[in-house]
């Protein structure tokens, strides 16, 4: 798998833009991370026992601390800062955020919430 040859977060778009050696590049908004974060806190223990995260519009990131050679720790404005998002998670989010994103708004709308922002 690829790694990442930069890392650049937009403060301001809230952005975090992901580029690999083999030329892909993610754009990512903070808030998409943010809700697919990899920790067990979102995520769960096992199949199924992920918690829907509402209200994340808004979350920026405040640092990004490396994890060895192979991942970053993400510490987001909400105090969250438990997932580690491997370089392979990255590219799974990048490559299927369409898909991902749409199957979250999915989510909210069956839990009769609704996303504050257009997507």
């Amino acid at each position: 798998m690829p790694a990442p040859t930069e890392l650049n977060l937009h403060q301001l778009s809230r952005v975090l833009e992901v580029a690999f050696e083999d030329g892909a590049r993610f754009s990512l908004p903070c808030e998409y991370l943010r809700v697919f974060s990899p920790s067990a806190e979102v995520q769960g223990h096992g199949p199924g026992q992920g918690t829907l995260q509402v209200g994340k519009e808004d979350v920026g990131i405040d640092r990004i601390e490396p994890v060895g050679h192979y991942a970053v720790c993400l510490h987001f404005d909400d105090d969250h800062h438990t997932g580690i998002y491997s370089w392979d998670y990255l590219r799974h989010l990048g490559v299927n955020q369409e898909r991902l994103w749409q199957g979250y708004l999915d989510e909210l709308a069956q839990a009769g919430l609704r996303h504050k922002k257009p997507s």
